[in-house]
């Protein structure tokens, strides 16, 4: 799948989340959704970013923004990381990958100076119209967990 651009429609999606409750892109009609993808549950960068989603998760919400993290991890591990981190941000388990290759978050990537096959860490800002169609606003690949969400929310003037 190639990268996905602002002006695109964004993949339509239907994860299980950390209780294994379905969750979809349309549960966010008239609502804009930050949809971010991350390697792995439980790991320093990916528990970077999460937690500072979460601690800036008021602010987005007041702006009118809702988070979700994506990751190939399933519920329970999800349900773990949440409550070992504190994470109240919406985690979602694709553990088939298919959403995350319909946003293009899968492909090749350098890892300690090796190439490998894996997540790519990315992020979309995603407005959700009221007939539940998804509209790409912003798209982010091979974005650094660090700083990441502080450089998101000055991007979309959120304080």
């Amino acid at each position: 799948m190639a990268n996905l651009q602002a002006g695109d429609t964004a993949p339509e999606f239907s994860l299980p989340d950390s209780t294994n409750t379905p969750v979809s892109l349309r549960d966010y009609v008239g609502r804009k959704v930050i949809v971010y993808f991350y390697p792995a549950a439980l790991t320093p960068g990916c528990t970077l970013e999460a937690v500072d989603f979460t601690s800036r998760q008021q602010a987005f919400a007041d702006a009118g923004y809702d988070i979700v993290g994506i990751s190939p991890d399933n519920p329970a591990k999800l349900a773990k990381f949440a409550d070992a981190k504190d994470l109240s941000v919406t985690l979602l388990a694709d553990p088939d990958r298919a959403v995350i290759e319909a946003y293009g978050a899968w492909g090749t990537k350098v890892l300690y100076g090796k190439k490998m096959e894996g997540i790519i860490r990315s992020t979309f800002v995603v407005a959700v119209d009221q007939d539940g169609v998804g509209h790409v606003e912003l798209a982010e690949y091979n974005v650094r967990a660090t700083g990441h969400v502080d450089r998101l929310a000055a991007k979309l003037d959120i304080a």
